[in-house]
């Protein structure tokens, strides 16, 4: 008969141990996967005083780019900040060889932002986080 092993589980909220985590999906996704580079893209526009008036921050790798921030001080909304924070973004994506890019926005956020510089929704999480939804975009970069 083999022994049972009985899991004696810790919880540990900590976002050092949530990196810990994620450290060892990515190394175990760094022996597995086609892509062996993942490039950050970070782009800022900052006041005279060095505060942060915009910013996007998102990552490169294969054929992807994958968004994960977009934000503009509600000073500048409306001024195509935004769409030139983008626009900027996807030409240094384009330039590291990406075709697709990827992101996903809340439904209180910029979905219509999103698609009117061509993106799309691929899917939808509905019931997020209980009334709202969640879209998951995306936009061929190049033909």
């Amino acid at each position: 008969m083999t022994p049972t092993f009985t899991p004696d589980f810790t919880l540990d909220d900590s976002k050092e141990f949530a990196n810990a985590v994620e450290d060892k999906i990515a190394e175990f996704n760094w022996q597995n996967w086609e892509v062996s580079e993942r490039l950050p893209l970070g782009l800022k526009l900052e006041g005279k005083d060095g505060e942060l008036l915009a910013g996007f921050s998102a990552r490169t790798f294969g054929n992807w780019l994958q968004i994960d921030n977009l934000w503009v001080s509600e000073t500048l909304r409306g001024q195509n900040i935004g769409s030139q924070l983008l626009a900027q973004a996807e030409a240094i994506a384009i330039e590291r060889g990406c075709i697709y890019t990827l992101l996903d926005t809340l439904n209180f956020q910029a979905r219509p932002f999103y698609e009117a510089r061509g993106y799309t929704v691929q899917w939808t999480q509905e019931a997020y986080p209980k009334t709202g939804c969640k879209y998951f975009m995306v936009k061929k970069l190049v033909a």
